[in-house]
């Protein structure tokens, strides 16, 4: 892999898209792939992992990391998009709430829950993207989905908004959480403002600030790469012979006795000798390759290192 394959973690700015950031980090570092590990709304900051170049294929892996948010969540009123930028369709008094009022009912959102994602988002419903149908004015019925919330602390309460800090894990949307909670509030409510402060191991405060990322050095940014392994530091590694590295680099399956004690159990890390090559899955059948980064035809040892297991 090249030196400029890897992880950049970004600290996005308000009113971008994550698109925007991606296609503004490309150019910048003429990476002919960038790829994201989690859409940001234009409206939140916060970290936005950017995979780079032979990275951008553990992009699923990464997806798939819990999240943590501040959230600023404003009673009274509700919005079409949930959020603040969308057209207020209803407006209702906020009732007399205390701080034990409020954290009995964001107990509630604690735990697995149910959800119905928002119209303004990019779930597909019939082979169009529910933003799609938004703008044009249609609301299609969405199913509810099952999501994971491990936390949700009360940081501030002054009327009529209050601030949470909120722990979840993947397909959570805090603009319904939003919604929802001044449903069960009797007020009705919006996201009035959202900062991802953490995606899995990585935190806001390791990542590069927007006004650095725009200011597009690419002699700045370089060094702030990281290796690609460290996407996937979750997942439990094994490392590789050479002789077997070559059977899953032609497709074949590897028995448990090349690789050493203990075998793994589901998704790894894969690595010849100290280099990584990717993402394996091991079981009973042995271990086969699900995305390889690199292969031994293709060695090049210019790029970072990867992170000791």
């Amino acid at each position: 892999m090249r030196a400029s394959d890897g992880l950049l973690l970004a600290d996005k700015g308000p009113g971008l898209t994550s698109f925007q950031v991606v296609a503004h980090v490309r150019r910048v570092l003429r990476a002919p792939k960038v790829g994201h590990g989690g859409t940001l709304d234009p409206m939140a900051t916060g970290v936005l992992p950017l995979l780079l170049g032979a990275a951008t294929k553990l992009t699923p892996y990464l997806f798939d990391r819990d999240k943590e948010y501040v959230a600023t969540v404003r009673l009274g009123v509700s919005t079409d998009s949930l959020d603040a930028t969308g057209r207020v369709i209803a407006e209702r008094p906020v009732p007399a709430l205390d701080e034990g009022d409020l954290r009995a009912v964001l107990a509630r959102f604690v735990g697995e829950i149910e959800q119905v994602p928002p119209m303004f988002s990019a779930v597909h419903v019939r082979g169009r993207r529910l933003y799609e149908l938004a703008r044009a004015g249609q609301e299609v019925e969405r199913r509810p989905r099952r999501v994971r919330v491990d936390a949700i602390d009360l940081l501030a309460w002054t009327p009529p908004a209050l601030t949470i800090r909120l722990a979840c894990g993947k397909g959570t949307y805090v603009r319904s959480l939003a919604a929802d909670l001044g449903q069960a509030l009797g007020s009705g409510a919006h996201l009035a403002a959202l900062r991802r402060t953490r995606v899995g191991p990585f935190r806001v405060e390791d990542a590069v600030p927007w006004e650095i990322l725009r200011a597009g050095d690419a002699a700045v940014l370089v060094p702030r790469i990281v290796a690609a392994d460290r996407a996937v530091s979750h997942l439990p590694a094994v490392r590789l012979h050479q002789a077997a590295a070559r059977r899953l680099d032609q497709g074949q399956r590897v028995d448990p006795a090349s690789c050493p004690a203990p075998w793994p159990s589901g998704l790894c890390r894969l690595y010849a000798d100290d280099r990584f090559l990717g993402i394996g899955e091991a079981g009973p059948g042995g271990l086969r390759a699900l995305r390889l980064l690199s292969t031994l035809g293709h060695a090049d040892h210019q790029g970072p290192r990867p992170v000791s297991s």
